[in-house]
């Protein structure tokens, strides 16, 4: 931050990349549009909160990432590879803003959040993902995101992210529908989940190819309460195999095909 208005970010943006806030305060949302908002905001220095983990599992966007973040003022605590490591190094480190991809290995991002928000309070959590879908967002919604980024927009939205919810805010990516947002926020019936958290992470782990010895060793349970969890998931789903299993997963962005 700190540049003169003229810097790389404003120079990005175009009628398809406007950096747009949507805060979302009692059900009401307010969106800062106008170019001198827009400017006063990418003209700020970063004070406050400012303390990041990144979760990829893909090393060089990582580093791409964390250099980008570095040079506008934001501290690089912790990287994690996996959703697991995501939430064992919120827990040693506090970051104020934990930034996570949506498919990762042995947690997703959204699940990863959940988990962060019971060993971490103070860290807000952002998801950074190519997924503009329903499902998804829904997803997040429901596991207490409160940024949803698309890798499709500039830098500049996901600064524009952190900012917003160090200051408690939701914020959500331009080409993210409105629409489900209200719909969720309004606690539309459509959108119940009939999983719990865990069995969504048992269902990530089976469809990730882990046996149910594997999948109790991970989450630190016995064989018999994973093998109950797996029986109980496929009863709801109304699933009889391990590959609908998968397949259900791939639809709700568990793993990617």
């Amino acid at each position: 931050m700190g540049r003169p208005p003229g810097n790389a970010y404003a120079h990005q943006e175009g009628p398809a990349h406007r950096l747009v806030l949507h805060v979302i305060v009692a059900g009401e949302r307010q969106d800062a549009t106008h170019p001198a908002n827009r400017l006063r905001e990418m003209s700020t220095p970063v004070v406050g909160p400012r303390r990041v983990l990144l979760a990829d599992d893909h090393a060089i966007f990582r580093q791409g990432l964390k250099g980008l973040l570095e040079r506008e003022g934001f501290e690089v605590v912790a990287e994690a590879s996996d959703g697991r490591e995501a939430v064992q190094l919120t827990q040693e480190h506090s970051p104020d803003v934990a930034i996570l991809d949506f498919a990762m290995p042995h947690l997703s991002g959204p699940d990863a959040a959940e988990e962060i928000a019971r060993v971490s309070s103070k860290t807000r959590t952002i998801l950074l993902t190519m997924h503009s879908e329903e499902p998804y967002i829904v997803k997040a919604l429901q596991t207490g995101i409160r940024g949803y980024v698309l890798k499709t927009q500039t830098a500049a939205d996901l600064i524009g992210a952190i900012l917003e919810v160090v200051r408690g805010g939701i914020y959500l990516s331009p080409g993210v529908s409105q629409a489900i947002a209200q719909a969720y926020l309004g606690k539309n019936e459509v959108f119940s989940n009939h999983l719990t958290s865990r069995e969504r992470q048992v269902l990530q782990l089976v469809a990730e190819g882990k046996t149910t010895k594997e999948v109790a060793q991970n989450l630190g349970i016995s064989a018999k309460t994973a093998d109950s969890h797996r029986t109980r998931i496929m009863t709801k789903l109304g699933i009889h195999d391990t590959a609908g299993l998968v397949r259900y997963a791939i639809r709700r962005g568990l793993i990617q095909p």
